[in-house]
């Protein structure tokens, strides 16, 4: 009879026990945020920026393989595509964004707007995604180019994981191209 009465009593939780159970989610609760926080870099690194990194490589890349083969003066550094002044497909550059070669490379905004045409001297000011590119003759060929473009991301929310794409194609001569 008395176990009776005590669950029918209105007695509640004292503040003390209150305060234990408070302390205990909030020892929970910052230990589930750090975890949070690095998901939500890694999210922001793989499923945002290197998404759109890779997206800026086949824009380039669609820009280079719609040149002529033979084509060794348009400026690519431009878009759209300029007539004169270039390097076209003219084998060089180097697809190393640490070590870019003028008029082999460029740079957008943060939301995809190019930043030049580029002078070569250096980067922009604002620049968020650099992309560099090289043309070579793979060994034993004639007839056909390689082209590489290399995407970096300037910064990213998780320090040290910088987004990078990077995208290889064949470029053949057809005819007298």
């Amino acid at each position: 009879m008395r176990a009776h009465q005590l669950l029918r009593s209105e007695a509640g939780f004292s503040l003390i026990e209150t305060a234990v159970a408070t302390g205990i989610l909030v020892v929970v609760l910052s230990g589930l945020l750090s975890v949070l926080s690095v998901a939500a870099a890694i999210t922001e690194n793989e499923g945002h920026l290197a998404a759109r990194a890779a997206e800026y490589a086949q824009d380039k890349m669609e820009q280079l393989v719609a040149l002529a083969y033979s084509d060794t003066v348009s400026d690519t550094t431009q878009i759209p595509t300029a007539t004169m002044n270039g390097t076209g497909l003219t084998v060089g550059g180097s697809a190393d964004t640490s070590a870019p070669v003028a008029k082999y490379v460029d740079y957008l905004d943060d939301q995809g707007k190019p930043l030049c045409p580029c002078d070569g001297t250096g980067a922009p000011d604002g620049w968020f995604y650099k992309r560099a590119w090289q043309i070579s003759l793979p060994a034993g060929t004639t007839n056909v180019k390689q082209i590489m473009v290399t995407v970096v991301v300037a910064r990213s929310i998780a320090k040290k994981i910088t987004p990078t794409a990077t995208v290889t194609s064949l470029k053949a001569r057809i005819g007298n191209e």
